[in-house]
């Protein structure tokens, strides 16, 4: 399965772009990174720079259909510079609407939020996101990890970095089983 990586061109946080990149790949996915502009991504650890990787689709000349689920990696600013692209909430909105499967991390919620597809939906985040998923409409739980089925697609979300193995073993399984269900 193809699996979309999004980040902003730069605030990601690396462990939580690296960790879910190398599951993926290590259990046999073709692992892309999509972002907002073509080139290179500027990640971080917690606040200092850390490495770049190479971009390797660009939102808006790229689609939802074209992969088989979507990981939303955290950091700080790398889901607000997200949630102020257009092109990124659309991309974001699409794996929703085609029923694909989800998965985000710590703060990357407030993309999910920005695309308006935390109505109704059980999540978790770090738990400064608890008022935003609240009134966005969402039910924010302090878990481990949660997998939420609200809705035509599956949701994965975690809270932080220490989760990190959780959420990729769950993030995994559950992209197996909807990648099965769709044929992919």
């Amino acid at each position: 399965m193809r699996i979309a990586f999004l980040t902003a061109p730069e605030g990601v946080e690396q462990v939580e772009l690296t960790e879910p990149w190398k599951a993926a790949v290590d259990a046999g996915h073709e692992a892309v990174l999509v972002s907002t502009r073509p080139g290179t991504i500027q990640a971080f650890d917690h606040l200092d720079k850390a490495d770049t990787f190479p971009v390797q689709e660009v939102v808006g000349e790229t689609s939802a259909d074209s992969f088989g689920g979507l990981v939303l990696p955290g950091g700080v600013a790398n889901p607000d510079f997200l949630r102020m692209d257009a092109k990124a909430v659309a991309f974001v909105r699409d794996f929703f609407e085609q029923g694909r499967p989800v998965a985000a991390i710590c703060h990357a919620s407030w993309t999910l939020v920005e695309a308006d597809v935390v109505r109704g939906r059980v999540l978790t985040s770090w738990p400064s996101l608890r008022t935003d998923i609240r009134n966005a409409g969402g039910t924010w739980v302090d878990e481990q990890v949660k997998v939420c089925d609200h809705g035509p697609n599956k949701l994965v979300t975690s809270r932080k970095p220490d989760d990190l193995k959780a959420f990729c073993e769950t993030f995994l399984d559950v992209f197996a089983a909807e990648g099965a269900a769709q044929g992919v």
